[in-house]
């Protein structure tokens, strides 16, 4: 209803160019170049509402205020949740330094969620038996830091931008970037995604066309591994002379544990079991407010074994003595994963394109060692609105070249955040070596208790995450142990905790690329995109071939929602090899993005589905 609401309000608003007619033919072939969309001239458009989308819009409503002329800055933020928030997930500690530069009279709000500070934080290494107390690193000092669930504090900000004249939009997933010209030189704004296409690629009764949006500035603010933004680095060649990006993949639950055991205010992060010394990761424990605790495993997905299961480490991970008698006679309330970026300062991409930028972690500001980012990401998107705010005061803004925004570049490289990333920027590539963990703790013992970054190297990532799997001749296979419930359970009992839901009778939003497409390629990157095909059965066959017999059918362990199964099969079914297939349970999906990221053959590209689906997350 949101969506039709929208819709009409898009047609006749004065300044909204409207379409003559569109093509919704129940029955018919769903072709994009053939769909005739509303439009609607914004100011700014960002997509994503996350804490960086959200900040740049806040400032840039308290820019115009100060302004004092009465001239509106329309600033509208799409946002693929059902729910402002209802997306976002982490641990999360926040530290609240944006905060304060963004809001510095927050603490007044009788609503805001910061409710935990946190009080006493250390760190353990894991035996598989026992544990025994680390040195705790200055960068991970949570001294002024809060605990809380960041989707209610995105939650939060998003009433805070309303209440400022934003226009929000959730159930709106950004599906194509809008150009000014066939070259695709310059970005005009976007469109938000199609409804109402059965899986077959037909028009339902449902249908309704996406949303162009046509904005002077385009931030976008998709998260990590966001599909636009991925189009856009691709496309204007933004990590020319940068170090991939690399990614860990976080899975965490939310307890309600027992009175006397709940210590709140206590940070707690560990390394060691259950991984192995030449596995990139670690955990945490948070007790956060009324009594619940947020726990975790994170684990690099530069992880060489293809039998490895994030999920089941962590479930493995629980039944430490350590984590075992914290959880028990506790109930297990939510759970949830997601990817966040681990590539630091060397990754980070240029920051600007004509007529938009990179904000948050769709650039990737998470600081590893701190296992913190929504500061450096809420920073990034206040920098980038003033940036903006300056440019649309000028009349270059109006350039057939769209907006410049390498003022912002320039200003996120004068400011704090990387400052503080470039300090870090060498503990998290110094475990990638043949000494594994053990170097790594070595070097990050040094450089950040006595070197504190003022080093005159900087250490560097060559290849991708993918490129890390090894096959699996030649490693050995990770037998885990049954669950036991009720600390741990099967991954399906887990996922009904995370509200997941998608339209059943949609194109899966998870596709296998034919073959002579670029792996890094989106093909919902502009209106010109070919119509909804399935993949041919040649590109299900390679798929299946590689992935089953060179790589341990390594999706089927790595996926944290059992969307992935490698499934026996009929020698004559299409898309099968030697008795087995694909099949992808999209409807599962939590939009973790570690298919896209991991898979070895990179033959799976993440794209929006219908606007509302996905997780549901509220204490995380």
């Amino acid at each position: 209803m949101l969506r039709c609401r929208l819709i009409a309000h898009v047609r006749h608003k004065p300044r909204a160019l409207h379409t003559s007619s569109i093509l919704r033919n129940t029955g018919d072939l769903y072709d994009p170049t053939k769909i005739e969309r509303p439009s609607d001239e914004v100011d700014v458009c960002i997509v994503g509402a996350g804490p960086a989308g959200l900040s740049a819009a806040i400032r840039l409503k308290q820019l115009e205020k100060e302004r004092g002329d009465g001239k509106e800055i329309r600033v509208v933020v799409l946002e693929k949740g059902a729910e402002v928030g209802s997306h976002i997930l982490s641990g999360a500690v926040i530290e609240p330094r944006a905060l304060n530069e963004l809001l510095p009279d927050w603490k007044s709000h009788p609503s805001h969620p910061l409710t935990q500070p946190a009080t006493h934080s250390s760190m353990r290494f894991l035996t598989e038996k026992s544990s025994f107390p680390m040195p705790h690193p200055p960068q991970m000092s949570n001294k002024g830091n809060y605990i809380v669930s960041l989707s209610r504090f995105t939650a939060w900000l998003g009433s805070i931008a309303e209440e400022m004249g934003v226009e929000i939009y959730p159930g709106f997933g950004g599906s194509s970037i809008l150009y000014t010209d066939p070259s695709k030189k310059v970005v005009k704004g976007v469109v938000t995604n199609d409804v109402g296409i059965s899986k077959s690629g037909h028009i339902k009764d449902s249908f309704e066309p996406g949303l162009e949006f046509h904005a002077k500035a385009t931030l976008l603010a998709e998260g990590a591994h966001g599909s636009l933004t991925k189009t856009l680095v691709k496309n204007f060649d933004l990590r020319e002379g940068k170090d991939p990006q690399t990614y860990g993949i976080g899975v965490k639950e939310v307890w309600r544990v027992s009175e006397e055991k709940w210590k709140g205010g206590e940070v707690v992060h560990t390394m060691g079991w259950p991984l192995d010394w030449k596995t990139y990761g670690g955990g945490w424990v948070y007790h956060m407010s009324d009594g619940l605790v947020s726990l975790g495993l994170v684990v690099g997905l530069d992880y060489a074994n293809p039998y490895l299961s994030p999920y089941r480490e962590f479930q493995r991970m629980k039944h430490h003595p350590y984590l075992a008698s914290l959880l028990e006679g506790g109930e297990r309330l939510a759970y949830g994963a997601r990817t966040l970026n681990e590539g630091g300062l060397q990754s980070i991409p240029r920051l600007h394109f004509p007529g938009g930028a990179l904000i948050g972690c769709s650039a990737g500001f998470l600081n590893v060692p701190k296992i913190k980012g929504t500061h450096n990401a809420m920073k990034s998107g206040m920098i980038a609105a003033e940036n903006v705010f300056e440019q649309l005061q000028a009349s270059s803004s109006q350039s057939e070249d769209g907006i410049d925004l390498s003022g912002y570049e320039e200003g996120m490289k004068k400011s704090w955040v990387w400052e503080e990333l470039k300090e870090v920027r060498n503990l998290r590539p110094s475990f990638n070596t043949r000494l594994g963990l053990w170097g790594g703790i070595a070097y990050s013992g040094i450089d950040s208790l006595i070197l504190k970054g003022r080093t005159p190297w900087t250490l560097r990532t060559k290849i991708s995450d993918a490129r890390h799997t090894k096959r699996a001749s030649e490693c050995q296979p990770i037998v885990y142990p049954p669950p036991q419930p009720p600390l741990s359970t099967d991954l399906l009992t887990s996922l009904s905790l995370t509200s997941t839901n998608h339209e059943e009778d949609q194109p899966s939003h998870l596709r296998i690329r034919r073959p002579s497409s670029s792996s890094s390629s989106d093909s919902s990157s502009s209106l010109s995109a070919s119509p909804v095909v399935l993949p041919t059965a040649e590109a299900l066959a390679s798929h299946v071939q590689t992935n089953t017999r060179d790589y341990a059918s390594l999706l089927g362990h790595a996926c944290p929602a059992g969307v992935y199964e490698y499934v026996e099969a009929s020698p004559q079914e299409e898309g099968s090899w030697k008795g087995k297939k694909l099949v992808i349970n999209a409807q599962n999906c939590i939009h973790c993005k570690l298919c896209d990221i991991k898979v070895p053959t990179q033959d799976i590209q993440w794209t929006v589905p219908e606007g509302g689906g996905g997780p549901g997350y509220s204490l995380t």
